[in-house]
């Protein structure tokens, strides 16, 4: 086969656009080389595209020759040539057709289910449609918002400041900076006596809103900042300012994170301080050093009446170091240290202050302090020669029956105490017995508690013997003591005859239907003393509240006005019988009984 000339883009003069001539092969691939299709598809994409151009014939009569030679050999090719791009287009013109049908349908079928967009509605009375943008800021509008509310909600309580002598603001959580708008108004007031801000976040950056506040004010007597965290350093300010009041009569500093630095600052105050009168730092974290600083001050100050301690960490040496402040003190009436392990070394210091001492101390509560029967000999000693006090507490120790006999001695020559709390000292049936022959003789003491004891059935006929015809005991308390139904049919037994017993508590003794319906036996009696009775916890069932309820109705003289009857057994059947029998007796005597189911 013979050669064939080519004719290259570069090497030609002149090129232009005509319809449909076409370049040799030679240009794309050799001419002796097998067709392939391997190349990519913009590089045959660029091969057809150069096919379109037209080559000019030079001017040189060979010129038409080679030109036609050319030409059909090129003419020749292009069968060849346009082969693969037939196949090509027999596939992607199909697939092409399919897609695009596809994406028509596709549209069509999404218009018709998809719901319409509605129009955005105008605001109306009842609402408002709101529309914010991505990365909107909201906060600098609703801040202002709550600021107003804030503010409106500050000027209310400054009105009642400034309306009402005794105001109560607890819990409300105005924090430092409503402290801060409300000390306003306390600094010419002379309406408000007695202000709470306890429990409302109050900082000790808070406490400086009272400087020059409490200064010029002179009404308020009481001002309680109870539950807020100002710590050691908003009671060393608040000592600061109180300096100088000649107002405040009562202090209220429990559970504010205060500990011996703030014990010590107090302790400045009560040196130099003449009008403080009752001082209350329960449930704060005071130690050995801080009752030393108090007691110290003890012994300067001579206008303090009641100091409260309670659930503190005095123990022991703070005891021992009070007893010592208290042996010059004076004026001192109340003293409450519950719960400060103070035991029965601490116990014998702080009674050998107290029996030194010239002043008249009427309350003592030194109840959960770890007391056993050592320790009530002490206070026994101390209860026997003190001719002021009204009202003891020896709630929670462990006394047991050996204290409660020392206690119970010292009770026969004790001619002032009204008020005893024996509650929870694991006292029984012996020490019981032993409280009730003291009774017998004793018409000073009207309130009685051995709660939380488990004297049993025996230790409430002991109390019932006497009580049915002799003392004086107005609330008797025997929660928790086992009794039984037993011990409810000597209680029962009693109720029919004592005329001074208002108050009776015998909830938790496993009552259950039996005590309850001695008990309604007693009810039908007339009794001018009982106004409440609290049973609650004891297992009583439908037909306990149907003997009460009969004995409510036939009693047309009831003098009950509370009975308990919660955390029993009882239906919607019993309930409606007690129900019933409430509103019979309010229309025999328009009288209303609270029952609580």
């Amino acid at each position: 086969m013979g050669s064939t000339s080519t004719i290259s883009l570069y090497s030609h003069p002149k090129l232009s656009h005509r319809a449909q001539p076409v370049l040799s092969r030679s240009f794309c691939q050799a001419r002796d080389a097998p067709l392939s299709f391997a190349l990519p598809f913009s590089g045959t994409r660029r091969c057809f595209r150069l096919k379109r151009l037209v080559v000019k014939a030079a001017a040189r009569p060979e010129g038409g020759r080679r030109q036609r030679r050319v030409y059909r050999q090129s003419q020749s090719d292009n069968a060849l040539t346009t082969a693969p791009v037939k196949q090509i287009a027999s596939f992607v013109v199909p697939a092409g057709v399919f897609v695009s049908a596809t994406f028509v349908l596709w549209k069509l079928v999404e218009k018709l289910l998809m719901p319409k967009p509605s129009r955005p509605s105008k605001p109306t009375a009842e609402g408002m449609n709101w529309s914010v943008g991505a990365g909107t800021n909201l906060l600098s509008g609703f801040t202002g918002k709550l600021f107003r509310e804030s503010k409106q909600t500050l000027n209310e309580f400054a009105k009642e400041l400034r309306a009402f002598s005794s105001v109560d603001m607890s819990g409300r959580n105005f924090g430092d900076e409503g402290l801060f708008f409300l000390a306003e108004s306390l600094g010419y007031n002379q309406t408000a006596e007695e202000v709470s801000f306890a429990a409302n976040g109050i900082t000790a950056a808070g406490i400086k809103a009272f400087d020059g506040v409490l200064q010029s004010n002179i009404a308020l007597k009481t001002l309680n900042l109870s539950g807020n965290p100002i710590g050691d350093e908003g009671v060393k300010c608040l000592c600061d300012i109180l300096v100088d009041n000649a107002g405040v009569e009562r202090l209220q500093l429990s559970s504010v994170d205060l500990r011996d630095e703030g014990a010590k600052a107090i302790a400045e105050l009560l040196k130099n301080n003449s009008i403080l009168r009752v001082l209350e730092l329960n449930n704060n974290m005071i130690d050995y050093s801080g009752f030393t600083s108090l007691a110290e001050a003890l012994l300067e100050n001579s206008t303090i009446r009641s100091l409260h301690l309670n659930g503190n960490y005095g123990g022991a040496l703070g005891a021992n170091a009070l007893a010592k402040g208290l042996e010059g003190n004076k004026s001192l009436r109340e003293l409450h240290l519950h719960g400060n392990s103070i035991g029965d070394e601490g116990i014998r210091a702080l009674m050998s202050g107290l029996s030194s001492r010239k002043g008249k101390l009427a309350v003592l509560d030194i109840g959960n302090n770890s007391i056993s029967a050592k320790g009530a000999f002490h206070v026994a000693e101390y209860i026997k020669n003190c001719k002021s006090l009204l009202w003891i507490n020896l709630y929670m120790n462990d006394i047991g029956d050996e204290g409660a006999e020392k206690i119970a001695d010292a009770l026969k020559q004790n001619r002032t105490i009204t008020t005893i709390d024996l509650g929870g000292n694991n006292i029984h049936s012996k020490g019981a017995s032993a409280i009730a022959r003291v009774l017998k003789d004793n018409s000073v003491i009207t309130s009685l508690d051995l709660a939380y004891n488990p004297i049993g059935a025996d230790g409430a006929k002991a109390l019932s013997e006497v009580l049915k015809f002799h003392g004086n005991i107005n609330t008797l308390k025997l929660g928790w003591c086992q009794i039984g139904a037993i011990g409810a049919e000597f209680v029962a037994d009693m109720l029919r005859y004592n005329n001074t017993i208002s108050i009776l508590d015998l909830r938790a003794n496993g009552l259950r239907d039996e005590g309850a319906k001695c008990l309604a036996q007693s009810f039908k009696v007339v009794n001018e003393a009982l106004t409440s009775i609290d049973l609650a916890f004891n297992e009583i069932r439908d037909d306990g509240a149907f003997a009460i309820a009969q004995a409510l109705k036939a009693n047309e003289d009831v003098a009950v006005t509370s009975l308990n009857l919660a955390n029993n057994f009882l239906t919607k059947f019993g309930q409606s019988a007690l129900t019933d029998a409430k509103d019979l007796v309010y229309e025999m005597n328009e009288k209303e009984v609270n029952i609580f189911f």
